[in-house]
């Protein structure tokens, strides 16, 4: 039996959706960019969260930016774009919301207030639907669209999360879409094993902008212990490959954390950041800078939607 219920807690508004028969529950928090807050697993007495969220609601509003996006929605652009810059349809915009290095990063909308508009629950599973309607706020990005975000809970512990995005504009509108969760399994992340299913890593300058280049590598591919491995890279999945594509592995306990991409995410971006208590996993729908590069970039006309979805499953494995 699945639920959904409103709570707060630590001065979230938080919603949960919760499988009773499974023992695993996650809330979402609207009011704070629409994130995942926590995907909990019953384990070993208790429950388990696998995502490194924040402390309270002052958290986030304050630290949002300094502790790295955690579980933030990347739009309209994901990652950076060169010098904050870009052309579009004879035009140059610049993006300024947040800067790091002279590059714009991580969208508009991370600490957008969402709201609810749909939630329900029955035996197969429970979902919220969130909404934020975008109208050409920041003058770098004079556009309009909707971004609407659904989370749903399925049996054997998975989540699903699917984003559509409306064009609401008169003309054309350029699009990329992207998460950015933090994974942890409640341990140092270099005592975990990593596999990702890229065979490709996107090559990038000193700046962390991509070169147009592809470079051969598969470190991971089936499947490594992370150790002191330092990561801030972008690399194209084998949508080829069996699923998942990406699982983030405690051998020790017997049990992980797996991304399990659809093909409107055909890119991921990885960060390991100083503290390496968790992993920044990033869906991404195209690479870094796409507004100026134009790989894999979606471009909307007026009343034109696209959808991305990933899942993540936690699978106890004994």
């Amino acid at each position: 039996m699945f639920s959904t219920a409103h709570n707060n807690k630590h001065d979230f508004q938080l919603i949960e959706i919760r499988d009773h028969s499974g023992k695993t529950y996650a809330e979402i928090i609207p009011s704070c960019g629409g994130i995942l807050h926590s995907f909990n697993v019953w384990y070993n007495n208790g429950f388990l969260n696998v995502v490194d969220g924040y402390n309270n609601k002052t958290d986030f509003k304050e630290n949002v930016t300094a502790k790295g996006f955690k579980g933030c929605k990347l739009s309209p652009f994901a990652c950076r774009i060169r010098h904050s810059t870009y052309p579009f349809e004879g035009k140059t915009y610049t993006a300024d919301k947040f800067i790091l290095n002279g590059h714009a990063i991580h969208g508009l909308i991370y600490d957008a207030p969402f709201t609810v508009i749909q939630q329900q629950a029955d035996e197969n599973s429970a979902t919220v639907v969130l909404k934020y309607e975008y109208r050409a706020t920041e003058k770098g990005y004079p556009f309009n669209y909707d971004c609407i975000i659904s989370y749903q809970l399925k049996p054997n512990n998975e989540l699903v999360i699917t984003t559509e995005i409306i064009n609401r504009d008169e003309g054309n509108i350029p699009i990329q879409d992207g998460w950015h969760p933090y994974f942890t399994l409640g341990k140092s992340i270099n005592e975990l094993e990593l596999t990702l299913r890229s065979s490709q890593q996107i090559v990038f300058d000193k700046e962390l902008i991509p070169t147009g280049e592809l470079k051969a590598w598969d470190e991971f591919y089936n499947g490594k212990l992370l150790g002191t491995t330092f990561f801030d890279d972008c690399f194209l999945l084998d949508l080829s490959a069996d699923q998942p594509l990406c699982v983030l592995k405690d051998v020790e306990h017997q049990l992980q954390v797996e991304i399990r991409p659809a093909k409107s995410y055909p890119y991921l971006q990885l960060y390991t950041p100083p503290h390496r208590n968790s992993i920044a996993i990033e869906n991404l729908s195209a690479p870094p800078d796409t507004f100026n590069n134009g790989i894999n970039l979606s471009i909307l006309a007026p009343g034109e939607s696209s959808t991305f979805e990933t899942s993540y499953i936690i699978t106890l494995l004994k």
